[in-house]
């Protein structure tokens, strides 16, 4: 569960408004509301606290990353500029060496 969805669960199971958690875990109401939105994701500390004050732990697990390591997105980055390369480019702009006018 992402950090968002766990604040907002545990704010709701509690019946606290934002304002209240926020007086509860010793922040500002904004900050819930930012961490709520997904805006900020706070440090597992902050996560700990938050959720604590509103009665709720939380439980770390570990699992597989879906993240694809550094070597496939650098052969995905690669793959694209090589395709960029095929791309028609833009004509250089002309000149006109006109006189302009008014001087």
């Amino acid at each position: 569960m992402d950090p968002a969805t766990a604040i907002r669960q545990a704010r709701t199971r509690s019946n606290f408004s934002q304002r209240e958690l926020a007086r509860r875990a010793h922040t500002s109401a904004a900050a819930i509301a930012f961490y709520e939105s997904g805006t900020r994701d706070p440090s597992y500390a902050t996560l700990t606290r938050i959720v604590g004050a509103a009665g709720f732990e939380t439980r770390l697990s570990l699992r597989p990353s879906t993240r694809p390591d550094r070597a496939v997105l650098a052969g995905r980055l690669a793959e694209v500029l090589e395709l960029a390369e095929h791309l028609p480019r833009r004509p250089p702009k002309r000149r006109l060496d006109y006189p302009l006018l008014g001087r």
